[in-house]
């Protein structure tokens, strides 16, 4: 690591949701438009997702669906209602 590099630390959790969401997500038309605006933003997150998809031996697993909605319902657990829609629009 030298001194211009960065570093960011997530949970495992954190990593396997982030991960699947970015799968996910990248691809997509709206995804793609929002990040298009902006171009640079592809280089950070080509190198963050290629990261998780590398470090994340679950994404291998047979139930790699049940862990990740395992993690996701700890991060909820976590958030408790944070970010969570009231119904007050």
């Amino acid at each position: 690591m030298t001194e211009d590099d960065f570093m960011i630390r997530l949970s495992r959790d954190e990593a396997l949701v982030l991960s699947d969401w970015l799968h996910r997500m990248m691809g997509t038309a709206d995804f793609d438009e929002l990040v298009d605006r902006d171009q640079a933003v592809w280089s950070p997150l080509y190198r963050v997702s290629g990261t998780l998809e590398t470090s994340l031996a679950e994404v291998f697993r047979p139930d790699y669906l049940v862990r990740l909605q395992e993690a996701r319902n700890r991060l909820l657990d976590a958030l408790g209602g944070v970010g969570w829609a009231t119904g007050d629009a």
